[in-house]
């Protein structure tokens, strides 16, 4: 007996009606990053391995896919030297910052910097599947790098205001500075400890702040540090007054100041561009990929919860592990398969997403065919969705079609439209129909765009 067909845990099938969804999110979002002034481009899927490891930390390290060199990758191995790098130099992408990072550096002598990018594609990794977390899902992201304006952190936070204005989701969107959370290791004179306090601290929302204590205790924090780094994670008030309250506690930190410093020049910046999301100063916000310097965004749905929808922040040194060093730039990564699993949760998607056909001309024989044929050609080079049914069959099986499908608008020609040279379009939700001569195309488009 045949096994019953799967696909991995982790990934999924769309169907038709999902792709138009998912299409909806792309080129809402596609369309904000354009008017921004940003060009597309696609990186591989998969990267050297030398590329991928120690940009993500050693939790990132342990997500990543590894593919084989081949199928028989084991034939010549020497059992003497270490397994992994003899038989897997390759892997899928874990996001589509580090591959930016190695394009800019490869095609330097091609870009015009400031360079202002965006990429809409797949990315995977290797972990646990849970509601809102899957092994394979698309990232939508842009980036600036040639820059340290921080007029780039403003546009960042514009598109993600912009995109969700769009998809009519209310959002919160979280900003802290990496330079803060150095400044915070210093002042609990555990320097050496930031990513430490960082992984653990990013988990504040997950597992609350007695876990993330415990985890701070276990990674060799004594009670002193975790005292100064609990009220901050529960710091309270206005963004004013948390970054008044920050400026004593760091006063002993240069570092600290200095990301205080830019994080009042941004909200400032906000609150010049009057940005319509509410905008919150997190200082347990860290956002645990070591390869961020300076601004950190998160962004989460504020009436469904499933974490965050997207996220980002400042780089200075991405670019220089592969050769190109002093070459800063910040970037924002729009999470689709949440947002996705938002605009379903919450019925925000359009009505008019349900049918990529808008016209249907039911089949009713060789003659009606030829004789509707043009016109249907016609109307598709006007831009109108049409099908023609492909089957001379009941009339109700192709009435039960156009409702499966949601096509709004059915035309019904038979022997009585071809001798008075009209066509018969009806509205299958209203049950209006009018009948157009065979050439008033444009009355034909005015009518179904009109009603639709």
């Amino acid at each position: 007996m045949a096994q019953k067909p799967s696909i991995p845990k982790g990934t999924r099938d769309f169907s038709q009606q999902e792709m138009a969804e998912r299409n909806y999110i792309f080129d809402t979002i596609r369309s904000v990053f354009r008017k921004f002034g940003y060009s597309q481009i696609e990186t591989p899927a998969m990267e050297n391995l030398s590329t991928l490891l120690g940009k993500y930390g050693d939790e990132g390290d342990k997500l990543l896919f590894r593919i084989l060199n081949s199928g028989d990758a084991f034939a010549n191995v020497d059992m003497d030297k270490p397994l992994a790098p003899q038989v897997c130099e390759k892997g899928l992408r874990y996001d589509l910052t580090v591959p930016f990072a190695r394009y800019v550096v490869q095609h330097q002598n091609e870009i015009s910097f400031p360079f202002k990018r965006f990429q809409i594609q797949p990315v995977w990794r290797a972990d646990r599947p849970q509601k809102g977390r899957y092994r394979e899902f698309y990232q939508c992201d842009v980036d600036v790098i040639g820059s340290r304006s921080q007029l780039c952190e403003l546009e960042l936070v514009q598109i993600a205001d912009e995109v969700f204005n769009k998809l009519g989701i209310n959002v919160i969107i979280k900003i802290n500075n990496r330079k803060v959370l150095s400044g915070l290791a210093e002042v609990c004179g555990a320097p050496d400890k930031i990513i430490d306090i960082t992984v653990a601290i990013d988990k504040l929302d997950k597992i609350g702040l007695d876990a993330v204590k415990a985890e701070l205790k276990e990674k060799g924090l004594g009670d002193h540090a975790i005292a100064i780094l609990e009220p901050v994670l529960c710091l309270q008030g206005s963004n004013e007054e948390r970054l008044q309250a920050m400026r004593t506690i760091l006063a002993g930190s240069e570092s600290g100041q200095k990301g205080l410093d830019e994080l009042e020049q941004l909200l400032g910046y906000i609150a010049a561009a009057g940005i319509g999301n509410r905008v919150e100063l997190d200082l347990s916000l860290a956002r645990g990929l070591n390869y961020y310097t300076g601004a950190i965004f998160e962004i989460k749905a504020a009436d469904y919860s499933i974490g965050s929808i997207s996220g980002g922040g400042r780089y200075d040194n991405l670019t220089g592990i592969f050769g190109l060093p002093d070459m800063s730039g910040v970037g924002i990564s729009f999470g689709a398969d949440r947002i996705y699993d938002v605009l379903k949760a919450l019925d925000k998607f359009p009505q008019s997403l349900g049918s990529s056909t808008t016209l249907l001309f039911a089949n009713m024989g060789q003659a009606e065919c030829a004789y509707i044929l043009p016109v249907s050609i016609a109307l598709r080079e006007k831009g109108l969705s049409v099908e023609i049914y492909p089957d001379s069959s009941k009339l109700k099986k192709q009435f039960d079609y156009a409702d499966r499908k949601h096509i709004p608008f059915l035309s019904i020609c038979g022997q009585s439209e071809i001798d008075s040279a009209t066509i018969q379009i009806k509205d299958l939700q209203s049950g209006e129909q009018r009948s157009f001569g065979k050439d008033e195309l444009q009355e034909m488009l005015d009518f179904v765009c009109r009603i639709s």
